[in-house]
């Protein structure tokens, strides 16, 4: 029986597996950028003649795609799992969770979404082992 436990923010999902006496620990890192800076960076708007042009709902829209395509990663990985708890600090996991709600196969699987704070490795390792026994 394969038990699944997942730590995540916008940065990084460690995803912790147990299974008979065994844990492996994956991680995949996300390509959000939540500030994108360029060389010589002036205003965070362009003057185009007496317009103002502005550029946060393609930013919005690319943050937006960045996570998507960082939840539907993790998603792929969890279809193996019997078992399945989210944890971390952020508001990832929420979203996370909602996606696991649209997928029929997973739904049934996820036990449990925790807040929790910033941990080490064998933290995040013992949280899992402690919650699943």
């Amino acid at each position: 029986m394969k038990k699944v436990g997942i730590w995540l923010d916008q940065k990084e999902a460690n995803i912790i597996t147990i299974s008979d006496d065994k844990q492996e620990l994956k991680t995949i890192y996300s390509e959000i950028e939540t500030r994108e800076r360029f060389p010589g960076e002036g205003k965070k708007y362009g003057r185009f003649g007496d317009q103002h042009l502005n550029d946060e709902k393609s930013k919005k829209l690319r943050i937006e795609d960045q996570t998507n395509r960082y939840l539907n990663e993790i998603s792929t990985v969890l279809s193996k799992a019997d078992e399945i708890m989210i944890f971390g600090p952020a508001q990832t996991k929420t979203k996370l969770e909602k996606l696991i709600h649209n997928k029929p196969r997973l739904v049934s699987k996820l036990d449990k979404v925790i807040n929790a704070d910033q941990m080490t490795e064998n933290q995040k390792i013992a949280y899992v082992k402690k919650y699943f026994k």
